[in-house]
Protein backbone atom coordinates (compact mmCIF):
# COMPACT_ATOMS: atom_id res chain seq x y z
CA UNK A 1 0.00 0.00 0.00
CA UNK A 2 0.91 3.29 -0.39
CA UNK A 3 0.15 5.48 3.43
CA UNK A 4 0.18 9.18 4.00
CA UNK A 5 0.76 9.51 7.57
CA UNK A 6 -0.98 12.91 8.99
CA UNK A 7 0.28 14.12 12.00
CA UNK A 8 -0.14 17.79 13.96
CA UNK A 9 3.07 17.46 15.77
CA UNK A 10 6.50 15.73 15.21
CA UNK A 11 10.40 15.09 16.99
CA UNK A 12 11.53 16.85 18.81
CA UNK A 13 7.89 18.15 19.33
CA UNK A 14 6.56 16.40 22.81
CA UNK A 15 3.05 14.58 23.27
CA UNK A 16 1.58 11.06 22.27
CA UNK A 17 1.18 12.13 18.37
CA UNK A 18 4.63 13.31 18.33
CA UNK A 19 5.91 9.63 19.21
CA UNK A 20 2.86 7.43 17.36
CA UNK A 21 3.26 8.69 14.18
CA UNK A 22 6.77 8.26 13.65
CA UNK A 23 6.63 4.89 15.08
CA UNK A 24 3.70 4.12 13.00
CA UNK A 25 5.49 5.63 9.75
CA UNK A 26 8.52 2.76 10.69
CA UNK A 27 6.63 0.08 11.19
CA UNK A 28 4.91 0.30 8.21
CA UNK A 29 7.64 1.15 5.94
CA UNK A 30 9.02 -2.06 7.74
CA UNK A 31 6.41 -4.19 6.60
CA UNK A 32 6.98 -3.13 2.87
CA UNK A 33 4.62 -0.34 2.19
CA UNK A 34 5.34 3.10 0.73
CA UNK A 35 5.31 5.70 3.54
CA UNK A 36 5.15 9.69 3.40
CA UNK A 37 3.92 11.85 5.92
CA UNK A 38 2.64 14.92 6.34
CA UNK A 39 3.27 17.24 9.61
CA UNK A 40 3.45 21.01 11.06
CA UNK A 41 6.88 21.79 12.41
CA UNK A 42 8.48 25.10 13.28
CA UNK A 43 11.43 23.84 11.52
CA UNK A 44 12.63 21.12 9.14
CA UNK A 45 11.75 18.12 10.40
CA UNK A 46 15.09 15.60 11.01
CA UNK A 47 16.06 13.30 8.17
CA UNK A 48 13.76 9.85 7.79
CA UNK A 49 14.10 7.00 5.94
CA UNK A 50 10.68 7.97 4.00
CA UNK A 51 9.21 11.78 2.92
CA UNK A 52 8.69 14.04 5.75
CA UNK A 53 6.37 17.54 3.94
CA UNK A 54 5.56 19.91 6.35
CA UNK A 55 3.82 23.18 6.90
CA UNK A 56 5.35 26.22 8.91
CA UNK A 57 3.59 26.44 11.86
CA UNK A 58 5.28 30.40 11.70
CA UNK A 59 2.81 30.90 8.78
CA UNK A 60 -0.74 32.55 9.74
CA UNK A 61 -3.47 30.20 10.84
CA UNK A 62 -5.67 30.97 8.30
CA UNK A 63 -3.34 30.48 5.60
CA UNK A 64 -1.53 27.53 7.42
CA UNK A 65 -4.49 25.61 7.64
CA UNK A 66 -5.02 26.27 3.68
CA UNK A 67 -1.73 25.24 2.90
CA UNK A 68 -2.26 22.05 5.09
CA UNK A 69 -5.36 20.97 3.02
CA UNK A 70 -3.46 21.75 -0.22
CA UNK A 71 -0.58 19.68 0.51
CA UNK A 72 -2.85 16.76 2.14
CA UNK A 73 -4.80 17.05 -0.75
CA UNK A 74 -1.75 16.68 -3.20
CA UNK A 75 0.05 13.75 -1.35
CA UNK A 76 -3.40 11.84 -0.37
CA UNK A 77 -4.02 12.07 -4.35
CA UNK A 78 -1.18 9.61 -4.78
CA UNK A 79 -2.08 7.35 -1.76
CA UNK A 80 -4.21 4.05 -1.30
CA UNK A 81 -4.98 5.19 2.63
CA UNK A 82 -4.56 8.15 4.69
CA UNK A 83 -4.11 7.11 8.45
CA UNK A 84 -4.44 10.46 10.12
CA UNK A 85 -3.52 11.56 14.58
CA UNK A 86 -4.76 15.40 14.51
CA UNK A 87 -5.61 18.22 12.41
CA UNK A 88 -8.30 16.34 11.62
CA UNK A 89 -10.02 19.35 10.05
CA UNK A 90 -7.54 19.35 7.44
CA UNK A 91 -6.74 15.37 6.90
CA UNK A 92 -10.48 15.47 6.14
CA UNK A 93 -10.93 17.84 3.77
CA UNK A 94 -7.76 16.92 2.11
CA UNK A 95 -8.42 13.52 1.89
CA UNK A 96 -11.92 14.16 0.51
CA UNK A 97 -10.83 16.44 -2.30
CA UNK A 98 -8.37 14.03 -2.66
CA UNK A 99 -10.71 10.96 -3.40
CA UNK A 100 -8.67 9.26 -1.27
CA UNK A 101 -10.45 7.03 1.95
CA UNK A 102 -8.85 7.97 5.70
CA UNK A 103 -8.32 6.58 8.95
CA UNK A 104 -8.53 8.92 12.12
CA UNK A 105 -7.05 7.90 15.33
CA UNK A 106 -8.97 9.61 17.87
CA UNK A 107 -7.64 10.33 20.76
CA UNK A 108 -9.77 12.97 22.56
CA UNK A 109 -12.80 15.11 21.66
CA UNK A 110 -11.68 17.25 19.45
CA UNK A 111 -14.79 19.34 19.71
CA UNK A 112 -14.62 19.22 23.68
CA UNK A 113 -10.37 20.25 23.24
CA UNK A 114 -11.06 23.07 20.85
CA UNK A 115 -13.73 24.68 23.25
CA UNK A 116 -11.85 24.44 26.39
CA UNK A 117 -8.99 26.13 24.31
CA UNK A 118 -10.32 28.77 22.99
CA UNK A 119 -12.30 29.61 26.95
CA UNK A 120 -15.80 28.77 25.21
CA UNK A 121 -16.39 25.61 27.54
CA UNK A 122 -15.49 25.35 31.35
CA UNK A 123 -17.53 21.78 32.03
CA UNK A 124 -16.21 18.12 32.00
CA UNK A 125 -15.85 16.25 29.16
CA UNK A 126 -19.01 14.34 30.01
CA UNK A 127 -20.89 17.42 30.37
CA UNK A 128 -20.00 18.57 27.17
CA UNK A 129 -21.50 15.70 25.38
CA UNK A 130 -24.90 17.19 26.84
CA UNK A 131 -24.78 20.10 25.53
CA UNK A 132 -24.28 23.83 26.04
CA UNK A 133 -21.16 26.56 25.45
CA UNK A 134 -23.55 28.45 22.79
CA UNK A 135 -23.37 28.70 18.65
CA UNK A 136 -19.52 28.62 18.79
CA UNK A 137 -19.56 25.33 20.53
CA UNK A 138 -22.48 23.77 18.64
CA UNK A 139 -20.31 24.90 15.24
CA UNK A 140 -17.15 23.20 16.87
CA UNK A 141 -19.39 19.97 17.20
CA UNK A 142 -20.96 20.29 13.68
CA UNK A 143 -17.56 20.51 12.34
CA UNK A 144 -15.76 17.39 14.95
CA UNK A 145 -19.04 15.42 13.20
CA UNK A 146 -18.38 16.30 9.57
CA UNK A 147 -15.18 15.58 9.82
CA UNK A 148 -15.12 12.02 11.65
CA UNK A 149 -18.08 10.85 9.10
CA UNK A 150 -16.39 10.99 5.90
CA UNK A 151 -13.80 8.64 7.54
CA UNK A 152 -13.54 5.28 6.32
CA UNK A 153 -12.67 3.91 9.90
CA UNK A 154 -11.80 5.91 13.64
CA UNK A 155 -9.74 3.88 15.96
CA UNK A 156 -10.04 5.03 19.72
CA UNK A 157 -7.01 4.35 22.64
CA UNK A 158 -9.85 3.32 24.69
CA UNK A 159 -13.71 1.87 25.42
CA UNK A 160 -14.27 5.36 26.95
CA UNK A 161 -13.50 7.11 23.89
CA UNK A 162 -15.21 4.73 21.74
CA UNK A 163 -18.39 4.93 23.30
CA UNK A 164 -17.97 8.60 23.08
CA UNK A 165 -17.89 8.85 19.61
CA UNK A 166 -20.49 6.49 19.07
CA UNK A 167 -22.86 8.98 20.80
CA UNK A 168 -21.97 11.69 18.06
CA UNK A 169 -23.22 9.46 15.06
CA UNK A 170 -20.68 7.76 14.36
CA UNK A 171 -21.86 4.28 12.88
CA UNK A 172 -20.68 1.22 15.60
CA UNK A 173 -19.17 -1.02 12.99
CA UNK A 174 -16.80 1.88 11.84
CA UNK A 175 -14.81 2.59 15.23
CA UNK A 176 -12.94 0.02 17.40
CA UNK A 177 -10.57 0.75 19.90
CA UNK A 178 -6.52 0.37 19.52
CA UNK A 179 -4.93 0.93 22.25
CA UNK A 180 -1.66 2.80 22.50
CA UNK A 181 1.28 0.47 22.22
CA UNK A 182 4.29 -0.22 25.26
CA UNK A 183 7.33 1.34 24.05
CA UNK A 184 10.29 -0.52 23.06
CA UNK A 185 12.53 -0.74 26.37
CA UNK A 186 15.96 0.08 25.71
CA UNK A 187 18.89 -0.49 27.80
CA UNK A 188 17.98 1.36 30.57
CA UNK A 189 20.38 2.28 33.56
CA UNK A 190 19.29 0.84 37.22
CA UNK A 191 16.97 2.66 39.21
CA UNK A 192 19.78 4.02 41.13
CA UNK A 193 21.41 5.08 38.24
CA UNK A 194 18.73 6.85 36.72
CA UNK A 195 18.36 9.14 40.24
CA UNK A 196 22.08 9.19 40.38
CA UNK A 197 22.21 11.26 36.88
CA UNK A 198 18.91 13.38 37.69
CA UNK A 199 20.83 14.25 41.39
CA UNK A 200 17.50 13.15 43.29
CA UNK A 201 17.59 10.56 46.21
CA UNK A 202 14.68 10.02 48.68
CA UNK A 203 10.94 9.55 47.22
CA UNK A 204 10.72 10.71 43.85
CA UNK A 205 7.18 11.29 41.80
CA UNK A 206 7.73 11.58 37.98
CA UNK A 207 5.05 13.38 35.57
CA UNK A 208 5.71 13.20 31.58
CA UNK A 209 3.67 15.45 29.24
CA UNK A 210 1.92 18.28 27.73
CA UNK A 211 1.53 21.23 30.56
CA UNK A 212 -1.94 22.30 29.85
CA UNK A 213 -5.17 22.99 31.82
CA UNK A 214 -6.22 18.91 30.90
CA UNK A 215 -3.58 17.40 33.13
CA UNK A 216 -4.42 19.90 36.35
CA UNK A 217 -0.86 19.52 37.42
CA UNK A 218 -1.79 21.86 40.32
CA UNK A 219 -3.67 19.26 41.95
CA UNK A 220 -0.45 17.14 41.35
CA UNK A 221 1.63 20.22 43.24
CA UNK A 222 -1.05 20.21 46.49
CA UNK A 223 -0.53 16.62 47.05
CA UNK A 224 3.63 17.06 46.97
CA UNK A 225 2.76 19.77 49.83
CA UNK A 226 0.92 18.05 51.93
CA UNK A 227 3.79 15.10 51.72
CA UNK A 228 7.14 16.07 53.53
CA UNK A 229 9.87 14.69 51.85
CA UNK A 230 8.40 13.60 48.16
CA UNK A 231 9.83 14.99 45.33
CA UNK A 232 8.35 15.78 41.93
CA UNK A 233 10.04 15.78 38.42
CA UNK A 234 8.09 17.18 35.62
CA UNK A 235 9.02 16.64 32.18
CA UNK A 236 7.32 18.56 29.29
CA UNK A 237 6.37 22.12 27.90
CA UNK A 238 3.50 23.72 28.12
CA UNK A 239 0.90 26.92 28.02
CA UNK A 240 0.63 26.11 32.26
CA UNK A 241 4.35 26.16 32.63
CA UNK A 242 4.89 29.66 33.87
CA UNK A 243 1.46 29.25 36.70
CA UNK A 244 2.82 25.82 37.68
CA UNK A 245 6.61 27.21 38.42
CA UNK A 246 4.42 30.49 40.24
CA UNK A 247 2.38 28.04 42.40
CA UNK A 248 5.20 25.74 43.28
CA UNK A 249 6.81 28.74 44.92
CA UNK A 250 3.41 29.86 46.46
CA UNK A 251 3.73 26.16 47.90
CA UNK A 252 7.44 26.52 48.89
CA UNK A 253 7.88 23.36 46.56
CA UNK A 254 11.37 25.39 45.31
CA UNK A 255 13.35 22.53 46.29
CA UNK A 256 11.17 19.55 45.91
CA UNK A 257 9.69 20.02 42.40
CA UNK A 258 11.95 20.45 39.22
CA UNK A 259 10.83 21.13 35.87
CA UNK A 260 13.19 19.50 33.32
CA UNK A 261 11.60 20.90 30.02
CA UNK A 262 10.48 18.69 27.30
CA UNK A 263 12.79 15.29 26.85
CA UNK A 264 13.10 12.81 24.21
CA UNK A 265 11.62 9.69 24.67
CA UNK A 266 14.30 8.04 25.97
CA UNK A 267 14.99 10.16 28.65
CA UNK A 268 11.66 10.14 29.51
CA UNK A 269 11.91 6.71 29.68
CA UNK A 270 15.17 7.00 32.27
CA UNK A 271 13.23 9.57 34.10
CA UNK A 272 9.97 7.10 35.27
CA UNK A 273 12.54 4.29 35.66
CA UNK A 274 14.76 6.39 38.25
CA UNK A 275 10.89 7.50 40.04
CA UNK A 276 9.53 5.47 42.58
CA UNK A 277 5.45 6.11 40.78
CA UNK A 278 4.40 8.27 37.84
CA UNK A 279 1.72 10.73 38.82
CA UNK A 280 -1.00 11.60 36.31
CA UNK A 281 -3.58 14.32 38.03
CA UNK A 282 -5.83 15.19 34.97
CA UNK A 283 -9.13 16.23 35.17
CA UNK A 284 -9.84 14.24 31.77
CA UNK A 285 -7.77 11.95 29.79
CA UNK A 286 -8.07 8.81 27.18
CA UNK A 287 -5.61 6.93 27.30
CA UNK A 288 -2.39 8.39 28.01
CA UNK A 289 0.51 7.43 26.14
CA UNK A 290 2.73 8.16 29.85
CA UNK A 291 0.94 5.98 31.65
CA UNK A 292 2.01 3.06 29.36
CA UNK A 293 5.78 4.26 29.57
CA UNK A 294 6.20 4.07 33.12
CA UNK A 295 4.27 0.37 33.49
CA UNK A 296 6.50 -0.43 30.83
CA UNK A 297 10.06 0.24 32.72
CA UNK A 298 8.13 -1.22 35.82
CA UNK A 299 6.80 1.64 36.99
CA UNK A 300 3.51 2.03 39.27
CA UNK A 301 1.00 4.98 38.43
CA UNK A 302 -1.02 7.09 41.09
CA UNK A 303 -3.56 8.83 38.82
CA UNK A 304 -6.92 10.26 38.65
CA UNK A 305 -9.56 7.36 37.47
CA UNK A 306 -10.74 9.83 34.59
CA UNK A 307 -11.84 8.67 30.96
CA UNK A 308 -9.78 5.52 29.90
CA UNK A 309 -6.72 5.46 32.45
CA UNK A 310 -8.68 2.67 34.58
CA UNK A 311 -8.61 0.69 31.63
CA UNK A 312 -4.43 0.46 31.75
CA UNK A 313 -4.38 1.38 35.30
CA UNK A 314 -6.04 -1.75 38.18
CA UNK A 315 -6.55 0.09 41.66
CA UNK A 316 -4.43 -1.47 43.93
CA UNK A 317 -2.90 -3.73 41.46
CA UNK A 318 -0.50 -1.82 39.25
CA UNK A 319 -0.69 1.68 40.73
CA UNK A 320 -3.76 3.52 43.01
CA UNK A 321 -6.65 5.72 41.84
CA UNK A 322 -8.13 8.56 43.09
CA UNK A 323 -11.44 10.68 42.03
CA UNK A 324 -10.21 13.94 39.77
CA UNK A 325 -9.72 17.28 41.23
CA UNK A 326 -9.50 15.78 44.56
CA UNK A 327 -6.21 17.09 46.32
CA UNK A 328 -6.61 15.00 49.59
CA UNK A 329 -7.68 11.87 47.78
CA UNK A 330 -4.51 12.41 45.71
CA UNK A 331 -1.86 13.16 48.59
CA UNK A 332 -3.08 10.01 50.39
CA UNK A 333 -2.77 7.60 47.77
CA UNK A 334 0.77 9.39 47.32
CA UNK A 335 1.06 9.02 51.55
CA UNK A 336 -0.09 5.69 51.62
CA UNK A 337 2.09 4.70 48.84
CA UNK A 338 5.45 5.61 50.81
CA UNK A 339 4.30 4.66 53.98
CA UNK A 340 3.85 0.36 52.45
CA UNK A 341 7.12 -0.55 51.53
CA UNK A 342 5.23 -3.92 50.43
CA UNK A 343 2.25 -2.00 48.33
CA UNK A 344 5.07 -0.18 46.89
CA UNK A 345 6.83 -3.47 45.98
CA UNK A 346 3.78 -5.08 44.53
CA UNK A 347 2.91 -2.46 42.49
CA UNK A 348 5.75 -2.38 40.87
CA UNK A 349 5.95 -5.89 40.34
CA UNK A 350 2.64 -5.64 38.44
CA UNK A 351 3.55 -2.49 36.39
CA UNK A 352 5.34 -4.68 33.38
CA UNK A 353 3.58 -7.33 33.32
CA UNK A 354 -0.08 -5.11 33.06
CA UNK A 355 0.53 -3.88 29.26
CA UNK A 356 2.77 -6.88 27.96
CA UNK A 357 -0.30 -7.60 25.64
CA UNK A 358 0.62 -3.83 24.37
CA UNK A 359 3.30 -5.08 22.36
CA UNK A 360 3.67 -2.66 19.34
CA UNK A 361 3.97 -5.21 16.88
CA UNK A 362 0.72 -6.47 17.72
CA UNK A 363 -0.92 -3.13 18.14
CA UNK A 364 0.50 -2.08 14.91
CA UNK A 365 -0.35 -5.35 12.88
CA UNK A 366 -4.20 -4.56 13.71
CA UNK A 367 -3.53 -1.04 12.66
CA UNK A 368 -2.14 -2.23 9.48
CA UNK A 369 -5.22 -4.41 9.10
CA UNK A 370 -7.65 -1.57 9.29
CA UNK A 371 -5.29 0.62 6.71
CA UNK A 372 -5.94 -2.22 3.81
CA UNK A 373 -9.59 -2.63 4.62
CA UNK A 374 -9.87 1.03 4.06
CA UNK A 375 -7.90 1.66 1.29
CA UNK A 376 -8.74 2.01 -2.24
CA UNK A 377 -7.71 -1.06 -4.26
Amino acid sequence: MKILVVSGIWPPDVGGPASHAPEVARFLQGRGHRVEVVTTADRAPAREPFPVRWVDRRIPIGIRHLRGVALVRSRAALADVVYTTGTFGRSAAGSVLAGTPFVVKLTADPAFERARRRGLFRGTLEEFQWGGGGWQVALLRAARDAELRRAAHVLTPSAFLRELARGWGLARERVSVLPNPAPPVPDLPDRVEARRRLDVEGPVLAFAGRLTRQKSLEVALEAIARNDGVRLLIAGEGDERAQLERRAAELDLGGRVRFLGPLPRERVLELFRAADAAILSSTWENFPHAVVEALAVGTPILSTATGGVSEVVDDDVNGLLVEPGDADALADAVRRFFADDELRARLSAAAAPSVAGFAPERVYAKLEEVLHAASRR
